[in-house]
């Protein structure tokens, strides 16, 4: 049984920050639960997902994030608890009709929690979701650890309700994927019932139409709630000091760099001199409360990721109360103590400190930091970013860049978010020139493919996956073909989104909650917008390879090539090998072939090794998926596959 369903009010559980928001939601009572798949914020609908039918849970994987706000606001305008995931680049891609939400309002508590990831460890980009909250003008909440995610998501829908807006609830990647001790309060009882009002006059908001219409009128109340926001922002129990009464420094700060403040604090040993001000609700920031505390000492060091949002805003409360507080001296991210890019740590907070405080302080022996990085250097194997054993996106660029050689005018690829952005390193083809937000490749090559009478004379492509397909290159796609613009565009269906863990998505016959589902045909509907349409396996190079070449000199209009194959780590494929793959030591000649070591220096299969002794190629059986693509790229024949 998942922990999620525990019912034993005050039990304790280690859960990961995703599940204790999980558990958060269902502690609250939702009923319908909507998101696009994106590290770090996927664990939260997949846990929900897995317990949908025990709680009669209506649980979904949108197109993309906007239309999962719009699923989730549904609900909520039917009286139902709803909640929306996505991480920070979905926040832009839902912020169209998350403006218009605000100026609605909701009915139904809606929580809309969105998963930043400082330092880009799963991104291409750190942009930053809590803007969005001040921009549109909606409370946002930022737990400050693992119980808090969970008490604070609770929290979340009771305030949605008694606001009527939507509420934003933040996560950074170290609370959504680091785990912590978490006490289990009540699972509501399932009671609530759908019933979407609409008769009423037209600015009453429990009967009437939902509407962000008249501007004047509503955004008032907008602005209203706001402020009855901040004054029940004042007196919540997630806002804490801990510290001297009168500290020498203090520290405010949000999320999880609450955590690293606190060990900093404990490292230097400053509990009777550093005071830390931990605040959950972020947006609007309750005045009187920092106004108590900023006038307790005149030092403040504001901690938080990724740009200077809370001290920015707490700067204009100071600012405003300059007269009663006194001038203060801050320290952060303007003016350097803090890094304005990138993750924060510990560390880094320590050497904040040291700095502001003038105290000496090495985290370790600097001959011990020596050793080890040595140690590091000379005995941890060097490993470049690399597509999978078995990745269909390795043969997919291998056909396109042998496509672009063979067609000689300096073709090049337009690209987005996916696996596939993985041509740009050294384990690709380098075929990738630009690189952008999700369905961008499409788009961008669609303006490329107007260039012809400007000089533009080379081929253009774009690749996308099959769920970004559905995400966000259908509009680019109907725009490239209603303009005749000259491209042809890839489309890599490996089904599933595979980058964040195979979530469903409407290409496949299945839905987050396991329910067989109408699958929608790529091809089909490529073909219906009026493009040409060629299906291949990317397995087969020599096809693969010939379609390409035709479709780039059919000079007219929109081309689409499907490329059709499972990614090599999907369940249907993890741990099945198609082929035994090996090297025949008599075949291979090593450098003294032509290709120079083709195999294992271009093509770079991570299951391809060089031995250095021997000077041979082999491959490596357990990292091996059992593709045999290479078997038809060495020119000696050198790779053989046989059936497993």
């Amino acid at each position: 049984m998942s922990k999620l369903l525990e019912v034993r009010e005050g039990s304790c559980h280690l859960l990961m920050g995703n599940e204790a928001i999980a558990r958060g939601a269902l502690e609250a009572g939702i009923n319908v639960a909507a998101a696009y798949p994106g590290t770090p914020s996927s664990e939260i609908l997949e846990n929900l997902a897995q317990v949908a039918k025990v709680r009669n849970l209506y649980v979904e994987w949108s197109t993309n994030e906007k239309v999962a706000m719009e699923v989730a606001a549904a609900a909520s305008f039917a009286g139902l608890r709803s909640l929306c995931v996505m991480k920070q680049n979905g926040v832009n891609v839902a912020s169209d009709f998350m403006l218009h939400l605000a100026g609605s309002g909701t009915r139904g508590g809606m929580v809309l929690v969105t998963c930043d990831d400082p330092g880009a460890l799963s991104s291409v980009n750190e942009g930053e979701s809590r803007h969005f909250a001040r921009m549109i003008e909606v409370p946002l909440l930022e737990p400050g650890d693992f119980q808090e995610a969970k008490d604070m998501t609770r929290w979340a829908f009771e305030l949605s309700e008694e606001l009527r807006t939507l509420i934003m609830l933040r996560s950074v990647t170290r609370m959504s994927h680091a785990s912590g001790n978490i006490s289990m309060g009540k699972l509501q009882d399932q009671l609530r019932r759908a019933e979407f009002r609409y008769d009423g006059f037209i600015l009453d908001p429990n009967e009437g139409p939902v509407l962000s219409a008249p501007v004047a009128y509503k955004h008032g109340l907008q602005q209203g709630k706001i402020e009855k926001a901040r004054e029940l922002f004042e007196q919540s129990p997630f806002n804490t000091y801990e510290g001297p009464e009168k500290p020498e420094l203090l520290i405010i700060t949000s999320s999880a760099c609450t955590l690293y403040s606190r060990e900093a604090i404990h490292l230097l040993n400053l509990g009777g001199r550093v005071g830390l001000l931990k605040l959950g609700t972020t947006w609007p920031l309750p005045p009187n409360l920092l106004k108590k505390y900023l006038t307790l000492t005149g030092t403040i060091l504001i901690v938080e990721e990724v740009l200077p949002f809370l001290e920015e805003n707490v700067k204009i409360i100071a600012a405003e109360t300059a007269k009663e507080i006194g001038i203060k001296t801050f320290y952060g991210k303007n003016d350097g103590t803090i890094p304005m890019t990138g993750e924060l740590s510990p560390d880094l907070v320590v050497s904040a400190l040291s700095r502001i405080l003038e105290i000496p302080y090495a985290a370790i022996d600097p001959a011990y930091e020596k050793k080890a990085q040595a140690a590091a250097f000379f005995k941890a194997p060097q490993r470049g970013l690399a597509f999978c054993p078995g990745c269909p996106h390795r043969a997919s660029y291998w056909n396109i860049r042998n496509a672009l050689t063979l067609d000689d005018r300096q073709g090049f690829v337009c690209g987005d978010i996916g696996c596939y952005t993985l041509d740009i390193f050294p384990g690709g083809a380098n075929t990738l020139k630009t690189l952008h937000a999700m369905g961008s490749g499409t788009g961008v090559a669609s303006g490329f493919g107007q260039l012809s009478p400007f000089g533009l004379d080379k081929p253009v492509m774009a690749v996308c996956g099959d769920s970004t397909f559905f995400h966000a290159a259908m509009p680019a796609l109907v725009n490239a073909i209603h303009h005749r613009a000259n491209i042809t565009v890839v489309i890599l269906d490996n089904s599933g989104t595979a980058m964040t863990g195979f979530q469903s998505h409407p290409g496949l016959c299945i839905n987050a909650m396991g329910q067989e589902a109408p699958k929608v045909d790529i091809a089909k509907i490529c073909a219906a917008m009026g493009a040409k349409v060629a299906v291949c396996d990317p397995f087969d190079l020599p096809e693969t390879q010939k379609t390409l070449n035709r479709l780039m000199e059919d000079e007219v209009g929109v081309k689409v090539l499907i490329l059709n194959q499972k990614c090599g780590l999907s369940p249907e494929k993890k741990a099945v090998k198609k082929y035994d793959v090996h090297v025949d030591e008599n075949l291979c000649i090593g450098e003294d072939c032509g290709c120079n070591r083709l195999c294992t220096r271009i093509f770079r299969c991570p299951a391809l090794l060089w031995d250095k002794e021997k000077e041979k190629a082999r491959v490596d059986d357990v990292l091996c998926a059992g593709c045999g693509v290479c078997t038809g790229i060495c020119p000696q024949a050198a790779i053989v596959k046989e059936v497993a």
